[in-house]
């Protein structure tokens, strides 16, 4: 089974930027969306074979997820335990083998602003996550915002109390994986260097790859002897972040 997991900015703008040849490469299973910047009907794209399902914020222009999927879900929850609802960040399908978590992890904004609300929504996650996983195994996808060690980014130093590289951040990403979480990337390729998945479109970051990997696939332990192979797929274009993929053994 392949997933993949995009940050499109504006899913309205990408469409227009060669998402269709994209999507039909991947060829996934599942294919997760996030800051799509839209409500459910403001574009039309309807591939054969896959069901459908949106979450918008209620402000226009403004975060946003949606997934496409092949396999029908049982059931598909929106927010976390009926909160987090109004920004449109995640999204939980409960399939028969596994749950899967879509998420857009908020922002801490410059000087650290909105960090008060990021640690919430961590606590919030970890808890649903943590949740759903004594039911059966999790797949958790999505921009999740953090650059977990120094090898996620271009320049750790520069970076260290800015938003997605404070501390704070690292240290709940730390906990999730702490209660029963993988990396899947890192847990294929742990010592790899300049595997970035964001890029800024100042300085011509993207060119000089001055990025950073917050874009993950994380899966509940008991998936680890499932994980086949992990990418970033840094070479398709049209967003400042890139596709990153799962493929399991199921």
């Amino acid at each position: 089974m392949k997933l993949v997991s995009w940050n499109v900015n504006g899913f309205r703008a990408v469409l227009g930027k060669g998402f269709d040849e994209s999507f039909i490469a991947q060829d996934a299973d599942i294919f997760c969306l996030q800051e799509t910047k839209m409500k459910e009907g403001q574009a039309v794209y309807d591939p054969p074979g896959y069901q459908v399902y949106w979450h918008s914020a209620q402000r226009a222009g403004y975060s946003g997820t949606a997934v496409f999927t092949r396999l029908m879900p049982n059931q598909v929850l929106l927010g976390i335990e009926g909160d987090h609802l109004d920004e449109g960040r995640v999204m939980t399908l409960a399939f028969d083998d596994f749950f899967l978590v879509n998420a857009y992890v908020p922002n801490a904004q410059p000087e650290l602003k909105r960090l008060p609300y990021r640690m919430a929504f961590e606590d919030a996650m970890r808890g649903h996550l943590g949740a759903l996983a004594a039911q059966k195994p999790v797949i958790y996808c999505g921009d999740l915002n953090v650059a977990h060690q120094e090898i996620d980014l271009r320049y750790p130093k520069a970076n260290r109390f800015n938003p997605g590289f404070s501390d704070e951040e690292r240290a709940k990403m730390t906990e999730l994986l702490g209660s029963g979480f993988t990396d899947t990337f890192r847990h294929l390729y742990p010592d790899l260097k300049d595997a970035y998945s964001w890029w800024s479109y100042r300085s011509n970051a993207r060119a000089s790859n001055a990025g950073w990997r917050i874009d993950y696939f994380l899966v509940s332990k008991d998936l680890d002897g499932h994980i086949k192979e992990a990418t970033i797929q840094n070479q398709v274009y049209g967003s400042d972040h890139c596709p990153v993929t799962l493929t399991l053994s199921f």
